[in-house]
């Protein structure tokens, strides 16, 4: 029998055509469609791990996944092949091989993750970027929003921001980025840590656009910080505008771009503000 390879792949998707990455029974995700086009490559079953396993909804342009197979293909063959089967909503970038040796693993290897909030505040919804970006109706205040960032960065409890049904061992993460652009009528929210909770980032936009939009003063994020209370926090925001962008790993992996290959998106804005 052949030796087993572990091939690495680069991904984008868009979240909005299926029911998040995770396998589900009777419903479409990444991960099944993904599987099925590449066990077609291989002649044999495939079971697939990502670096951030995204909910219903939200988009990826550098996802990070991997595989254990025994067939020996080309690395554009993993890359041609799949994309040959695969729907438009999804792409393969590159693929990579290594051995289980080698100790990889696209979740438990990763040493930063980040992901990028899209979010467009102009009094009317959008329809060409719909669900893929978020909106709110009314101008908001970017400077207030840094100002409550700033006390969520380094290593703290995040429980007050994770969903119920967070399953992590763990709420402690260490933030290491969390920048707020504005780009006429889009802001950018630029998040990177060594770990996310699940629905961390969206509670983490919830509570600036509170902030933003003048309902909370610029303190309130860190008091529900330090409070670790999920109830006091602002609702959870859309999932529209959130996308995965990119993962680090150990430079022993030779991944194109260590695996950190971030491509935000660049998207017009159809309904900025009138000045």
């Amino acid at each position: 029998m052949s030796s087993v390879r572990r091939i690495v792949l680069g991904l984008e998707y868009a979240g909005e055509a299926f029911c998040g990455w995770q396998s589900q029974r009777g419903v479409r995700t990444v991960q099944d469609t993904l599987e099925a086009a590449l066990a077609s490559i291989a002649g044999e079953a495939v079971r697939l791990h990502c670096a951030g396993r995204t909910d219903t909804g939200v988009h990826a342009t550098a996802q990070v996944a991997h595989f254990d197979t025994h067939a020996s293909r080309g690395a554009q063959a993993w890359v041609r092949g799949a994309n040959s089967l695969l729907p438009p909503e999804i792409a393969v970038h590159w693929s990579h091989e290594l051995v289980p040796e080698d100790d990889f693993h696209a979740r438990f290897r990763a040493e930063c993750r980040r992901y990028r909030y899209l979010l467009l505040d102009a009094p009317v919804r959008p329809a060409l970027l719909a669900r893929r970006v978020g909106w709110f109706h009314q101008r908001l205040d970017v400077a207030a929003m840094r100002a409550a960032a700033q006390p969520l960065l380094g290593e703290h409890d995040f429980s007050a921001f994770r969903a119920a049904g967070c399953q992590a061992k763990s709420p402690v993460k260490i933030l290491h980025r969390l920048d707020i652009l504005r780009q006429d009528a889009l802001i950018v929210f630029d998040f990177a840590a060594n770990g996310f909770l699940h629905h961390m980032v969206r509670n983490l936009v919830g509570a600036l656009v509170y902030v933003g939009a003048g309902r909370t003063p610029p303190e309130q994020p860190a008091r529900v910080l330090a409070a670790r209370d999920r109830r006091l926090a602002a609702p959870t925001f859309s999932a529209d505008g959130l996308y995965f962008c990119g993962v680090r790993y150990p430079a022993r992996f030779g991944l194109p771009h260590g695996g950190d290959w971030f491509v935000p998106p660049t998207l017009p804005v159809p309904h900025p503000h009138p000045s």
